[in-house]
């Protein structure tokens, strides 16, 4: 069973592209196919335009890409919830520091579900951010 997992990533993405510190104004996400915990393969695609008020279109499009996990550092309530409602998974990639590590760390269990205690105000520019607590 294949489960293509998403990581919001900084340009250029792939396995050594580093975190996208919030998954709506990321510059891309790698997209990772995970066959029985092992990478099948791996793609990139751009992230779409995100106005204020507007984080359910990289929501739409994730679920468009056949996503069924989100691998995140950094997101608001909605967008947790409108993921939640398209069935896909929100994991929470704690420490990790690139896409590999944090698919790593997903094929081996260690990432917890994303919870309302992840959350931020949105906006991606700081303040109660969990990446930015470090």
């Amino acid at each position: 069973m294949s489960t293509i997992v998403a990581v919001p990533s900084e340009f250029p993405g792939g396995l050594d592209a580093s975190l996208g510190a919030h998954f709506g104004h990321c510059d891309l996400y790698t997209l990772v196919t995970v066959e029985d915990g092992k990478i099948a393969s791996v793609n990139v695609i751009p992230n779409v335009p995100h106005e204020q008020g507007g984080c359910m279109a990289p929501v739409s499009h994730l679920a468009q890409n056949r996503v069924r996990v989100l691998l995140a550092g950094g997101m608001g309530m909605r967008p947790l919830m409108g993921f939640q409602q398209m069935g896909i998974q929100v994991f929470h990639c704690g420490p990790a520091r690139t896409v590999g590590e944090a698919v790593q760390a997903f094929s081996e269990g260690r990432l917890p579900e994303f919870s309302q205690q992840h959350t931020c105000g949105g906006g991606g520019g700081g303040g109660g951010h969990p990446l930015n607590a470090r």
